[in-house]
């Protein structure tokens, strides 16, 4: 859709902006069909604050901080949200049954092609629907990006896939199995309860290295990031599909195995496009699950985040639902042709990394 800019000279300058311009005009083409496919379906979009007492509670997502200053001078700490989601889930508990959200969303120890320090999530929540129904959102808003942009196919370095099929749905048990030769379900016990050595075995028999102090989630994730990630989406997307209990801290566990949840991630050229779930409302079980993402997090970074105690109270009274955040900057990428994901924002931040 656009030239690839000079990276030498900064965005603002007449030249590269001149090339940057036919990938933002495509952003803004595709957030406004976007928006027209929300409204079609009855959904309400939303504008929830970017200050919030606790940015999120999943051990691998690194906040910015800030400090709040009352009139009388009294400090708290403040953080800038990793996600819209806390916010729109106290939405659904005051009664609203489909929102969408556009959000400004902050993640620190982020940069690089797929990655920027602030950018956009698109958020989507439906009040007593499966997460199944996402999926086919999710196909329908791949479809429609590229009908916006004019295009066939997606494309990120060198590789493709075809926007207008119908994803791939593999499980995780079904993508270790695949791709490593490895029972990943073998690992874990009914309870969620996960056997590091157990694990650790498999990695090594089927290859993979595995450091003395590797947690059972290093391992997981280890195998994801080398042995899975790198097959999905080519041809068509691929929804990877029932994550463990254990990776899954704000989804239900399924009713068809208590050792798995009700989340999917979306992947399309390789790129990880969306995270769904359908989502957990047992309050207790939550905070449990905090905690422990909060124990992982000071294990590995030596910092937590405080608990948003609205949020666990707004779980009591919030009814069913199913809901998805996706990259909103990274499928315009794909959908326009943009190599990093810089070149389709109108204004990315600099002095900060590369």
């Amino acid at each position: 859709m656009g030239s690839t800019p000079d990276t030498t000279s900064a965005w603002w300058t007449p030249d590269v902006h001149l090339d940057r311009r036919p990938f933002l005009l495509g952003r803004n083409a595709i957030q406004a069909a976007m928006r027209g496919f929300f409204a079609a379906r009855d959904f309400l979009e939303v504008d929830t604050a970017t200050l919030q007492i606790s940015p999120g509670n999943e051990a691998h997502l690194h906040a910015f901080a800030t400090t709040g200053i009352t009139t009388s001078g009294e400090q708290a700490p403040l953080y800038l949200h990793t996600s819209p989601e806390f916010a729109c889930k106290k939405l659904l508990a005051a009664g609203e049954k489909r929102i969408n959200c556009f959000a400004h969303v902050y993640r620190n120890r982020e940069r690089g092609s797929l990655h920027h320090p602030e950018f956009t999530m698109l958020e989507w929540y439906r009040v007593g629907e499966t997460y199944e129904t996402l999926m086919q959102d999710s196909a329908e808003l791949l479809a429609l990006a590229a009908e916006t942009a004019k295009t066939k196919n997606f494309t990120y370095r060198g590789q493709s896939v075809d926007p207008f099929l119908e994803p791939q749905r593999l499980s995780i048990a079904e993508a270790f199995q695949r791709y490593g030769n490895i029972d990943l379900l073998a690992t874990i016990d009914q309870s969620g309860e996960t056997d590091r050595e157990h694990l650790a075995a498999k990695l090594k028999a089927a290859g993979i290295r595995v450091a003395d102090d590797d947690s059972w989630a290093d391992m997981f994730s280890r195998v994801i990031v080398e042995r899975v990630e790198p097959k999905l989406g080519f041809g068509r997307a691929t929804i990877l599909d029932e994550y463990p209990t254990s990776e899954a801290a704000l989804a239900r566990r399924s009713p068809r195995d208590s050792r798995v949840a009700e989340r999917f991630e979306l992947y399309a050229c390789g790129v990880e496009l969306a995270n769904a779930f359908g989502e957990l409302t047992d309050a207790a079980e939550q905070r449990r699950r905090f905690d422990a993402e909060m124990g992982e997090k000071q294990r590995v970074y030596g910092e937590t985040y405080p608990i948003d105690e609205d949020f666990l109270a707004a779980l009591d009274i919030m009814p069913a639902a199913s809901g998805i955040a996706l990259g909103f900057d990274r499928l315009v990428m794909l959908a326009t042709g943009a190599p990093r994901i810089d070149l389709v924002m109108w204004a990315p931040v600099t002095g900060y990394g590369s």
